[in-house]
């Protein structure tokens, strides 16, 4: 991925010789997990996780940099009891939670390539086109959400967690989780029902104008 030079691979990387992570209850013998291993493995993954919690785009290389210091500190801490990405889903909504109490401001979609696995490269160009307005449909939306119930919806719709995992991870009782998806769900239809009929209406605007003559 192009954006990856923008983590300066130096200030996570320059004491992880040797960094991992012990390996899981009944893996003895198995090479525990490097910190390069999860880096490469999961660095898009972080990134894309830290655009739906509402990171601008300017931001996201210096807070994906936060989330792997983190990730650097603790890995020796990784058990391997969850999903090495449901770890880095709250590791990364942490550091978000925390930069955006700093500093509120609204997200920019203006490069939605850093965000999506790498294309395949014989896709036409109708696709490709298509998907860019579905992924900016999806950020205007999650944009519009409360980060408890963007990191919910994500976790849930985006990631398939259970509501059993989210309460864990978001450290909130399961009947929060239920409650901010809800909330989530129902943001969710509500713009997209006002999205599509602003389109709607979009295109009755030419067919109105033809059958009055006016576009002749």
């Amino acid at each position: 991925m192009e954006r990856r030079a923008a983590v300066h691979h130096r200030d996570v990387e320059a004491s992880s010789k040797g960094s991992g992570a012990p390996a899981p209850e009944g893996t003895e013998g198995v090479a525990p997990i490097t910190f390069r291993e999860v880096y490469d493995a999961h660095f898009a993954f972080v990134w894309r996780s830290l655009r739906r919690l509402g990171i601008r785009e300017s931001d996201v290389a210096d807070v994906a940099q936060e989330v792997f210091l983190v990730v650097h500190r603790k890995l020796p801490e990784f058990e391997g009891r969850s999903k090495i990405t449901t770890w880095l889903f709250g590791i990364a909504l942490r550091v978000a939670r925390d930069r955006q109490r700093l500093a509120s401001a609204k997200r920019q979609v203006s490069d939605e390539s850093a965000i999506l696995e790498r294309a395949d490269e014989s896709a036409d160009v109708h696709a490709k086109a298509e998907r860019r307005e579905s992924l900016a449909l999806l950020e205007s939306i999650l944009d519009s959400m409360p980060m408890e119930q963007r990191a919910v919806f994500c976790l849930f719709e985006l990631e398939g967690l259970t509501t059993t995992e989210i309460a864990e991870l978001c450290e909130i009782p399961i009947g929060t989780v239920y409650t901010r998806l809800r909330l989530a769900r129902e943001a969710f239809q509500a713009k997209l029902a006002r999205q599509k009929a602003r389109e709607a209406f979009v295109e009755r605007g030419p067919a109105r104008a033809r059958a009055v003559g006016v576009d002749r």
